[in-house]
């Protein structure tokens, strides 16, 4: 079966060509052109009608999108000018900064005042005051539990950023708004170098010149506007070219601010633990970087609890960021910091107080030096105070009250050895009712009435006569006192007369013994207040402090010579080996003979044992002292002493309102004995260095006429110049000053 091939079609050659050779044909055939090239073009009709369609298809919307594509093109062409301006502007602020910033070592310490760091009479710290600053401190000397707890609390990217961190203001931003705040109100997202370059005042210092006070000063580095922000901001970023990140971080550890007078925290430390910041522990570190948020707020010494809540925050974050193990935050966790004794104290109360305000302004108020000054303070003594202060007040006033008191504790040579201003004890700062408050003596005076008659020979067995009694007084009439029981005792010797605080015996031995020569002896003693001038004198009519009551009963302890109270023994500059200068107080010159002295401690021993005082007895010890009330019960005051020591206590109203019950033989007495009491613990009882009178020899026969003492001659002299009654029970009363 023969097979057909099937039909080639021509090829367009072929119909083109029909009369070349094949092979020629093939050789000059032309080659294919591309699809396109072979389309048959459009007419010019159908290309308009396509136009149309397009322009149709898109419509108005064709327009904005090139309008907008136009903005866009020129907001980009203008944004990336400005900035490159703004980047060149910025870059040459920071330059110009950079050129300014001074070296590390002229940026850690800021302070504008100097601190005064004090001790006690064994040469322990006890108080600060001041902007105390603890010495420098670097990254590498410091624990490193006190680093790590800055970064974690404060920034956790410090060593990551370039002096700001954008991620930071975000989330600052974020949580502001999300908790109802303005943008810029509560967090502020600031890096650690941002506060630091706040805490530079962005390189002003405090010019005390200018008019402004320091916290006013302080106040305008703190400002949270707009344009203080940016000026940070450039700050930090000079600084972050000039220093290193530990550099950076040396500046913020000894700069920041953290409460109670501490600045750095090497001063922090000791301030509050009493150790170098270089052996903090975890938990102590913790304390510490959570002050920076709120230094006065957390300070352990406003609140310790709020503090170690507070601490414990900053543990956590520590144990988050693998700063601690889970056992190490578990440890602090479980033992919080706890507070030195001397920062427990809270800067050394009242005592501390008077030290400052007693010694020079230049080296104490307004000190410009680092200033050590060593005391008189013993702390158990201070201890002992305190503790009965809040046992009286506890048990035996009345709850609610409003009344007050002050103790005073010294040395017989003035140096005082504890203070306490007011019930409350743990204060700084406070009003030293002290030191501060003047008050009417009433019969605690009386002792330099007879201290006067002494001295010029009279025998505490010399009589007087307590009867009733009036005097004329120049421009005030006619004035007739009368004794505490509203009884008069007739003949009385002048011990029992003070024994018992009656009040016309000590009129008359003033006015016998001239009230000009008993004021110049209490002015002697150290009583500095003005003293009153008429005859009311004797009963107590002067204000006075209780310090310097307490410091002439000194001089009547040491054998008759002035006493100045004092508290600081020793003054010098953190450093130096001399002091510059020692006590400022002491025993002075004296004002009675040391036989008056002694005889009237005993005479004063008599108030105790039998007298009006009975209540400050003290079992085992000699005790001598004075009970004194004012009028209407305002004041109420116990002044006495062993051979050891000597105290004062008065109690009353601030505002003068009258006790209720009470009187110097009653609270006063019994503070005074708590007091002492606890002082006196330990120590091996001494007697008073007292004289006991010699009874005058009995004459054989009396002189014609009867023989009168020189007691019985001078009030027969009185009655005649002042007039007056007879005598009246001869029994004297238990207590005449209760």
């Amino acid at each position: 079966m023969t097979r057909k091939t099937p039909r080639k079609p021509p090829l367009v050659a072929d119909r083109r060509y029909s009369g070349t050779a094949g092979s020629s044909a093939k050789s000059s055939r032309p080659k294919a052109k591309p699809k396109s090239a072979r389309k048959t073009p459009a007419k010019p009709a159908a290309r308009k009608r396509k136009s149309r369609t397009t322009a149709r298809r898109r419509g108005g919307g064709g327009f904005f999108r090139r309008l907008i594509g136009w903005v866009l093109r020129l907001m980009w062409r203008i944004t990336w000018r400005v900035g490159a301006v703004v980047c060149l502007i910025v870059a040459l602020w920071v330059g110009y900064v950079y050129t300014t910033l001074p070296d590390v070592s002229a940026q850690l310490d800021g302070r504008a005042q100097g601190s005064v760091t004090l001790l006690d009479r064994n040469g322990d710290v006890f108080a600060w005051r001041g902007d105390q600053f603890g010495g420098v401190v670097t990254t590498d000397t410091v624990s490193p539990n006190i680093k790590n707890a800055i970064i974690a609390t404060e920034d956790k990217r410090f060593y990551r950023h370039f002096g700001v961190s954008p991620r930071g203001i975000a989330s600052a931003v974020r949580i502001n708004l999300s908790e109802g705040r303005g943008p810029l109100s509560g967090h502020g997202g600031s890096t650690i170098t941002q506060q630091t370059a706040k805490l530079l005042c962005l390189g002003e210092p405090f010019d005390p010149k200018s008019g402004k006070t320091e916290k006013q000063y302080e106040s305008e580095c703190r400002r949270g506007t707009l344009q203080r922000k940016a000026e940070e901001a450039i700050y930090a970023m000079a600084m972050e070219l000039k220093y290193t990140k530990d550099e950076i971080l040396t500046i913020y550890m000894n700069r920041a601010f953290l409460g109670a007078g501490a600045r750095g925290f090497e001063a922090a430390s000791q301030r509050y633990f009493g150790k170098s910041s270089s052996d903090v522990t975890p938990a102590e570190a913790a304390m510490l970087a959570g002050l920076l948020v709120a230094p006065s707020r957390f300070a352990p010494t406003n609140n310790l609890t709020r503090s170690q809540n507070r601490a414990d925050v900053i543990v956590n974050l520590m144990e988050e960021q693998g700063y601690l193990s889970a056992a190490e935050a578990q440890q602090a966790r479980d033992h919080p910091a706890e507070l030195s004794q001397a920062a427990a104290e809270r800067a050394g109360g009242y005592f501390a107080d008077w030290v400052m305000s007693s010694g020079p302004e230049y080296f104490t108020r307004n000190t410009t030096e680092d200033v050590i000054i060593r005391t008189t303070l013993d702390r158990r003594l201070q201890s002992a105070a305190e503790e009965a202060m809040q046992y009286i007040f506890k048990e035996k006033v009345r709850p609610g009250s409003k009344a007050q008191a002050a103790i005073v504790v010294m040395s017989a040579d003035g140096a005082v050895r504890a203070m306490v201003g007011g019930r409350e004890t743990k204060v700084a700062g406070a009003f030293n009712r002290a030191i501060q408050a003047k008050r009417q003596t009433g019969s605690a005076f009386k002792p330099f009435v007879y201290a006067t008659a002494l001295d010029l020979g009279r025998s505490p067995l010399d009589t007087v006569v307590d009867e009733p009694f009036c005097m004329n007084i120049a421009g005030s009439g006619q004035w007739c006192p009368k004794n505490y029981t509203n009884r008069y005792y007739g003949t009385v010797t002048l011990a029992d007369a003070l024994k018992d605080s009656l009040n016309i015996p000590a009129i008359k031995v003033s006015e016998q013994a001239g009230r000009d020569l008993v004021r110049q002896v209490a002015s002697q003693f150290g009583i500095d207040s003005d003293l009153a001038l008429g005859p009311a004198l004797a009963l107590g009519a002067s204000e006075s402090t209780l310090i310097e009551m307490t410091g002439a009963y000194a001089g009547i302890l040491n054998g008759g010579s002035a006493v100045t109270p004092y508290g600081l023994t020793e003054l010098k500059l953190l450093g130096d080996r001399d002091p510059l200068m020692g006590a400022d107080g002491g025993i002075g010159e004296r004002v009675i003979q040391q036989q008056a002295a002694e005889q009237l401690i005993w005479m004063m021993e008599r108030v105790v044992s039998e007298g009006s005082g009975k209540r400050a007895a003290l079992p085992g010890w000699q005790a001598a002292g004075k009970t004194g009330t004012t009028q209407a019960a305002r004041d109420a005051w116990f002044i006495g002493f062993t051979a050891e020591y000597v105290a004062g206590v008065w109690m009353g109203y601030d505002d003068n309102t009258p006790l209720t019950g009470v009187t110097g033989g009653g609270l006063p007495a019994e503070i005074w004995r708590e007091t002492m009491v606890r002082v006196h613990q330990g120590l091996d009882p001494v007697p008073l260095p007292m004289r006991a009178p010699v009874a005058p020899a009995q004459p054989e026969q009396a002189p014609r006429g009867g023989g009168k003492s020189l007691g019985d001659v001078v009030d027969g002299v009185l009655r005649d110049i002042f007039g007056g009654g007879g005598g009246g029970n001869n029994r004297p009363p238990q207590s005449n000053d209760r």
